[in-house]
């Protein structure tokens, strides 16, 4: 089989999920002939994502969220404006991935949460089969919780999410515990890659910290130096930042780099983040305990929040408080593995969500095994 990706290039969760699916597409003897980015002018692609995919990369303009000022808060109003100036943009871009889906003809186009993705779908109708796959199709499962919305952003988010499967035959919804699939939906465990199974966690004297708007860098700043005695470590993808900034004692700034980003993760004494799905699964997985600060503006994240605590996982919180998380840290240590067991069933996951009649002869032993 051979599968092309599309891929939302917002934070590192959606490329570090490709990466996991393309080493289990290689494992099961499956083709990845390429890879589609959502690329924009405010962030940069982190190297670590055109080594470990090993795949032709293509980038592309696609519709971005627009900030305040301050590079915090989302502004959903003027989002929508500024991508509606860029629809001569985009329709290059649609173009762009209809040149290379006619030159890789793939079996399977598998979506990460790009808005492009569904909307190629919808308008040129390929050959191959549609596939799209995030935490956010979770949204289609009756136990799902929405957080509280403001104005008409839980509209907004399930109109995107509706439109980034247009015409999927299958949606994989990615969420922190087992849950029945749907109709609808397959609900699938967290895509962690194999470098994150490998890692011994430990416990160092640090904090982590991700965040997916610069703009985030200032409060943390402001926190670190009031208190002198907490070590952070934060990552970001801001542009024109160096590969590392000190400017306290007690606080140092890192392009993202995804090793140095796990082995952090594996020895921080707990991760405080913007609620991005993916880091906070890495933290659950080496049972570092979370606090999340959803994002202004981004209801998915709202969202994101709400499941972090309702899984168990840690807590939410509205500014960089890291006292929050040295309490809960104090009070409720992490010893479930649940949440490991949920992720190691993905040779299973796989097997169901191929059909049998593109399976590869390895497919075949391995579900036999599995009945």
């Amino acid at each position: 089989m051979k599968f092309l990706f599309i891929v939302q290039g917002e934070g590192r969760g959606h490329m570090t999920q490709a990466i996991a699916f393309s080493n289990m597409l290689k494992i099961h003897k499956h083709e990845l002939v390429g890879v589609i980015l959502g690329k924009s002018k405010r962030r940069a692609i982190p190297e670590f994502f055109s080594k470990e995919i090993q795949a032709p990369v293509y980038l592309v303009e696609s519709p971005n969220f627009a900030c305040d000022k301050d590079e915090k808060e989302i502004l959903i109003g003027r989002t929508i404006l500024q991508n509606l100036t860029k629809t001569s943009t985009f329709r290059k871009s649609l173009n762009k991935i209809h040149e290379i889906v006619k030159e890789e003809e793939p079996d399977i186009i598998l979506n990460f949460y790009d808005l492009l993705g569904g909307i190629y779908n919808g308008i040129f109708r390929p050959k191959a089969e549609y596939w799209v796959i995030g935490h956010q199709y979770l949204s289609y499962h009756p136990d799902f919780k929405f957080a509280p919305a403001k104005g008409l952003n839980r509209f907004f988010f399930k109109l995107n999410t509706k439109m980034t499967a247009i015409g999927a035959s299958e949606k994989l919804a990615l969420s922190f515990y087992e849950l029945e699939s749907t109709d609808e939906i397959t609900v699938v465990p967290p895509l962690l890659r194999e470098e994150v199974k490998k890692l011994d966690s430990t416990l160092d004297d640090f904090f982590l910290t991700y965040i997916v708007n610069c703009g985030y860098g200032k409060e943390i700043l402001n926190y670190a130096a009031a208190n002198p005695h907490l070590k952070i470590r934060a990552y970001w993808d801001k542009k024109d930042a160096a590969e590392t900034e000190n400017p306290l004692p007690n606080l140092s700034f890192h392009r993202v780099h995804d090793k140095s980003f796990l082995r952090d993760m594996a020895a921080c004494k707990g991760l405080v983040s913007t609620a991005g799905f993916e880091s906070i699964c890495e933290a659950i997985y080496l049972k570092k305990p979370v606090m999340v600060i959803p994002v202004k503006g981004q209801y998915e994240q709202a969202c994101n929040a709400l499941d972090t605590v309702h899984s168990g996982a840690g807590i939410a919180s509205d500014n960089f408080d890291f006292s929050k998380l040295e309490n809960l840290i104090q009070t409720k240590p992490i010893t479930d593995n649940s949440f490991q067991d949920w992720v190691s069933t993905w040779p299973k996951t796989f097997q169901q969500i191929l059909p049998e009649t593109m399976m590869t002869e390895p497919d075949l032993v391995l579900t036999q095994s599995f009945s």
